[in-house]
């Protein structure tokens, strides 16, 4: 309530938002939908909505973009086209991140220099790797998907077992030395931290490293419809050594950079479907604003606990159902 309070337009946002759905429930003619435990049209818009607007606040925290979660929600309770999802899935990472850029840059806590250092990797590794999904959908099926899933869920559940062992170091990595190439490209930075009541001082690293990881996390991003955020942040915080609630309001700026650019093959070929993405769109807006103003306040801990258990979530999603797509089994109660 605080925050609505300080934000005329998230009240105006909202206030419109329920006389869209009054609007909806009173005036449109939507049959029951088989399968759907008797919700009709509306009814799945609508809740929608409400999955999206918590999503958004979620991965905003965590700085790991929507499409993380919606993806492999869709993907495990529902029959849509694997395209439709993904597409869909790099709609609500785009929207999360693209939501928070403007609180985050106020608050100081986005670095825009990494920005613009990382932006162009994540377009360009976003692009192809959706242009290699419509590929492989249109000649492979689901055996090419399967083996990547399951590499990717590995991969996600190695760099969670870093942040565990990295433990509390990672909040506020320190260095002795320093890199060169980043004092050349002026990469330091400081931001003040409400939960310390001080400013933080950084520095960067390994920035040859983290350009080519971030060309391979857009095309992971891309390739999945998870958006890049689920790997940005670690590739900020443990390769290039910035705090961690930065590299999460920087990944939410990335995101919503790098999404903009994987959709359109996606689009090209029809996959994006207004009335599924819409009330995901809008959700993710709401919850974005709302998430976006509360991570300041957040403790630098409790962001990395919740991206543990983020990327480790993900990682059994991404293996379940590597496994189901190669051996054409079903795993259940994942």
């Amino acid at each position: 309530m605080m925050i609505s309070k300080r934000l005329p337009e998230l009240q105006l946002l909202i206030l419109c938002t329920i006389g869209c759905y009054i609007f909806l429930e009173l005036f449109v003619a939507s049959a029951a939908l088989d399968g759907l435990f008797g919700f009709t049209g509306v009814d799945i818009i609508f809740i929608s909505f409400l999955l999206s607007f918590f999503v958004a606040i979620i991965s905003v925290i965590a700085g790991v973009g929507g499409g993380v979660i919606f993806t492999p929600l869709m993907l495990a309770f529902t029959s849509v086209d694997t395209l439709i999802i993904r597409s869909t899935g790099l709609v609500v990472a785009m929207f999360s991140g693209l939501v928070a850029s403007g609180p985050f840059m106020r608050k100081g806590l986005a670095d825009i220099k990494l920005v613009f250092l990382g932006a162009l990797p994540i377009l360009v590794g976003g692009f192809v790797g959706s242009m290699a999904a419509v590929s492989l959908s249109q000649h492979l099926g689901e055996t090419g998907d399967s083996i990547v899933r399951i590499a990717l869920g590995l991969l996600l559940a190695a760099i969670a077992l870093v942040f565990i062992v990295g433990g509390a170091s990672t909040e506020y990595p320190e260095h002795v030395e320093r890199s060169k190439l980043a004092t050349k490209l002026k990469l330091r930075h400081m931001y003040w931290e409400d939960t310390l009541q001080k400013p933080v001082k950084y520095t960067v690293h390994n920035v040859k490293i983290a350009v080519l990881l971030l060309f391979a996390v857009g095309f992971t991003g891309g390739f999945f419809g998870l958006g890049g955020g689920w790997a940005v942040v670690p590739v900020l915080n443990l390769v290039m050594s910035v705090p961690l609630k930065v590299s999460a309001a920087t990944s939410g700026v990335l995101l919503a950079m790098g999404n903009s650019a994987a959709i359109w093959p996606y689009i090209n070929v029809g996959a994006l479907i207004g009335v599924v993405a819409a009330p995901w769109m809008l959700g993710q807006i709401i919850g974005g604003i709302v998430g976006a103003h509360v991570l300041s306040g957040i403790k630098a801990a409790f962001v990395r606990k919740l991206l543990i258990v983020m990327l480790f979530l993900t990682s059994l999603k991404l293996l379940s159902r590597g496994v189901e797509g190669l051996f054409n089994i079903s795993i259940p109660f994942i």
